[in-house]
């Protein structure tokens, strides 16, 4: 897959996992895994974009006498993440075109 492509993809996946639940980033990481491969390195200046530009909210929670930092989706990523599903919509369309066979192109 194009890098470039791929990596515009990353917010939206982050934002799909966490409309399902709030998470951390290492288990973001692994609920990952299946689709996208991302390093700590990827992930976390993602979720602080998403935090910036209000996609994403914080709270702490104490996991074996730790503090672990949680994100959750807001109604601004909510509406992020509605906007790349339209673009996929529009983005198949594309793809249909240029898969269709030549010889419909004749027709």
């Amino acid at each position: 897959m194009n890098p470039q492509l791929k990596k515009g993809l990353c917010d939206y996946c982050v934002l799909a996992l966490l409309q399902r639940s709030d998470s951390y980033g290492y288990q973001l990481i692994k609920d990952l895994e299946p689709v996208l491969s991302l390093s700590e390195s990827t992930l976390y200046p993602i979720l602080r974009r998403l935090e910036q530009a209000a996609c994403l909210s914080t709270y702490s929670r104490e996991h074996q006498g730790r503090l672990r930092k949680y994100y959750r989706i807001t109604p601004a990523g909510q509406a992020r993440l509605a906007e790349a599903r339209q673009d996929w919509e529009d983005l198949q369309q594309i793809y249909r075109f240029i898969l269709r066979p030549e010889a419909e192109d004749q027709q």
